[in-house]
């Protein structure tokens, strides 16, 4: 999962180069911002302990890009098939985040 989401950021980071400078600065910094904090987020569940309180703060920041990348297909920053790719990665990640959320709480 890690890998997906580092696969994911780095496709973010490559595509925000391209978005109008208007947006750039704010659109395009949320998304690496997002993306980023989603990686760290699960990195960090990863070699945790405690890690429900990590997956939940992934979570969140998985329906946040979602909302982003929207955003983004909406004012035409990203193309249908660029926004059809990420939002399946995206929505994988999500489950899989779901799952692992929902295996710690069983444990715990």
């Amino acid at each position: 999962m890690v890998g997906k989401a580092y696969d994911l950021t780095l496709w973010i980071l490559q595509k925000i180069e391209k978005f109008p400078r208007t947006y750039r600065y704010n659109v395009g910094e949320r998304l690496v911002s997002n993306s980023l904090d989603l990686l760290m987020s699960l990195v960090e569940a990863a070699y945790s302990s405690d890690k429900a309180l990590l997956l939940k703060a992934a979570s969140a920041k998985t329906n946040t890009l979602r909302y982003l990348l929207r955003l983004s297909k909406d004012l035409q920053m990203l193309s249908i098939d660029s926004y059809g790719f990420a939002s399946e990665h995206l929505d994988e990640i999500g489950r899989m985040i779901g799952g692992w959320s929902k295996s710690v709480s069983q444990k715990a």
